[in-house]
């Protein structure tokens, strides 16, 4: 058996392929940070089965570029670009206000955008980029497309956390990190916050018809790879075998947009499309709890 052949081997008794034949025809679904990666491949899936799907990116050339890419690879697609920096409340704003101005309905919030390990910087309203972006930008984001959600029940939110989580910590005491500053830490605590944050939404939105989920996509060839330090990036070449492409990276995402709610968990943690349990922190409804309160505080919203 050839090198090659033995890879593969490896990979797909590693990435057991999953596949529904699932439509969603008359459904509409954002998915954040849609220009490249697992949330470009999500979209195009989502496209691919009928879904109107809005492309929620940061840079509008590369949304463009998605949404082109989509619609020439995927008969029929219904997909959009729209502008979106999660690391701006004010474009947060103008986002939701546009999409209330031209959707009637939204089934699916898919949070998947986010930066990783990344040098220290802070949003325009001054929260350290990871905790920012990643945990706040979602936040706000759900909180102002709630109604939309609510409106169109049964309707899901999807977030997308990372196995990194179960190293983190929420520094209440110092969530922008001005104490200190560690882009891993900083990362892993915006991950455990994807986590809670899911819990916590989870069970205030079940009675309204809003399901809420978040996904581990597991170790993914992605755009944010090109933080992490050299030698990681030399670990992940070495053992690329063990590095799912952005497509596998998307299936869990989908496998929750798509499975029947019985089958789901609302709240609940999901790898590999399967409902798994997530760390003893991403389980504290105590810690989940206080998150929500100390967001909306920061956000200076109410959300009960």
């Amino acid at each position: 058996m050839s090198p090659a052949t033995e890879m593969q081997t490896v990979r797909s008794l590693i990435f057991s392929k999953w596949s529904s034949d699932v439509r969603l025809d008359g459904r509409t679904a954002i998915v954040t940070g849609a220009n490249t990666g697992i949330g470009k491949e999500t979209a195009k899936d989502l496209a691919g089965r009928g879904a109107r799907v809005i492309l929620a990116c940061r840079d509008m050339a590369k949304g463009e570029q998605a949404a082109r890419d989509i619609l020439r690879e995927v008969k029929g697609a219904k997909v959009v670009a729209r502008q979106l920096d999660l690391a701006d409340t004010k474009s947060i704003c103008q986002f939701a206000e546009n999409i209330y101005n031209t959707e009637k309905a939204l089934h699916y919030l898919i949070n998947n955008a986010g930066v990783a390990i990344c040098s220290y910087a802070t949003t325009k309203d001054g929260y350290e980029m990871q905790f920012g972006v990643n945990h706040l930008g979602h936040f706000f984001l759900t909180f102002l497309l709630l109604d939309l959600l609510k409106h169109s029940a049964p309707s899901r939110v999807i977030n997308v956390s990372s196995s990194a989580h179960a190293m983190g910590k929420i520094q209440f005491d110092d969530l922008s990190s001005e104490k200190g500053y560690h882009p891993v830490r900083a990362y892993a605590q915006s991950k455990l916050a994807n986590v809670l944050f899911t819990r916590e939404l989870a069970k205030r939105t079940e009675v309204l018809g809003v399901m809420a989920y978040s996904v581990d996509p597991g170790m993914v060839n992605t755009d944010l790879i090109r933080h992490i330090r050299s030698p990681l990036q030399e670990v992940v070449k070495r053992f690329g075998f063990l590095v799912k492409t952005p497509a596998e990276g998307a299936f869990t995402t989908i496998y929750c947009a798509v499975t029947p709610e019985h089958q789901l968990m609302t709240g609940g943690y999901y790898k590999d499309c399967a409902h798994t349990v997530s760390s003893r922190a991403g389980q504290d409804d105590g810690t989940a709890l206080k998150l929500w309160a100390v967001s909306c505080h920061l956000l200076g919203i109410r959300w009960r």
